[in-house]
């Protein structure tokens, strides 16, 4: 009896820490949401106004700060990236996609991360092995997915510092996605000399990102407008959205391939890469605003090696102030 419950309590466990990200980008982001966080729109605040490049140095520099401090650091840039969503367009709506998508990230990052972590990895973060706590234990054929047997706190928060390292970089490129324009990083890309074919690649798989969303938001509604939830109970028929988004996948990589040859007919006939570079009437200038902004990536530096000369600086992460 014991066994069976343990067999339960176990898968409940993995699919919980598996599907808990996704229903909270379901369900609390939703499609729209992510069409919001990943489409330019114009604005007039400080983000907007600061030039490509710089914001461009800005996200690199915040990757190099959140992989090489502890992890604490990693949890005040993630903290400070969103409260900037608050500055953007519709801040408040913004702010809401995007902590329950740093949410959804956290979680799913630890989880990703702790059950998978072997005691010889944890000992380099933990050296007392004595001191850790298992919460559970699965049972021994999990190793087979590569589940360690024993879950301990440690795990969780190694996993947990690993994932503050990644959420501070989604944050920051969702923020220069969000407050540049498709013309503008073109215009960047050039201007750092970067080749134009993987000019065009950035800029088309930028652009297609909240294409997609759209394509499924209006593959979904399609799906409910013909019926499928009908009369059924609404907390049914709530659940029925992830049935919908499954079966909007096909349509919308239909549309996506569709869209890509009508791409590449275009591109043929204006003649892309007829020329090793283009020529346009825009030029991209630096203003007091990037004042401003090279000064938060310098502090930033300050602070990456500030942290690392007096012992808050880690290769891997693990536990500590």
């Amino acid at each position: 009896m014991n066994s069976l419950v343990d067999q339960i309590v176990s898968w409940i466990i993995v699919l919980y820490g598996s599907a808990l990200p996704a229903l909270f980008v379901i369900f609390l982001v939703g499609i729209t949401g992510l069409k919001e966080i990943t489409r330019y729109e114009s604005g007039t605040t400080f983000l907007y106004r600061l030039n490509p490049v710089t914001k461009l140095i800005l996200t690199i520099v915040v990757m190099v700060v959140a992989s090489t401090t502890i992890w604490w650091i990693g949890g005040i840039l993630t903290l400070a990236l969103l409260l900037s969503y608050l500055t953007l367009n519709e801040g408040t709506r913004k702010f809401g996609y995007a902590f329950f998508l740093a949410l959804s990230t956290i979680i799913g990052g630890t989880w990703s991360v702790a059950p998978y972590t072997p005691p010889s990895v944890l000992q380099l973060a933990f050296p007392n092995v004595k001191q850790f706590t298992v919460i559970w234990t699965f049972p021994s054929y999990f190793q087979v997915m590569g589940y360690e047997q024993q879950l301990t706190l440690q795990a969780l928060f190694y996993g947990l510092q690993t994932a503050f390292r990644v959420t501070p970089v989604l944050l920051s490129a969702l923020l220069f996605i969000v407050t540049t324009t498709g013309s503008d990083i073109f215009r960047m890309f050039t201007k750092i000399k970067i080749p134009i074919a993987v000019t065009f690649s950035v800029l088309v798989g930028i652009r297609m990102i909240p294409r997609i969303f759209e394509l499924l938001d209006t593959s979904v509604k399609m799906q409910f407008i013909r019926g499928l939830g009908y009369g059924k109970p609404k907390p049914i028929a709530s659940l029925l959205i992830v049935y919908a988004i499954f079966q909007a996948i096909v349509p919308t990589m239909v549309y996506l391939f569709r869209g890509a040859k009508n791409l590449a007919i275009s591109a043929d006939t204006r003649g892309f890469r007829a020329y090793n570079s283009r020529t346009s009437l825009v030029e991209l200038k630096f203003t007091k605003v990037d004042i401003y902004g090279f000064t938060i990536i310098v502090l930033l530096i300050i602070l990456a090696v500030v942290a690392n000369l007096t012992g808050f600086g880690r290769t891997i992460p693990y536990f500590g102030l």
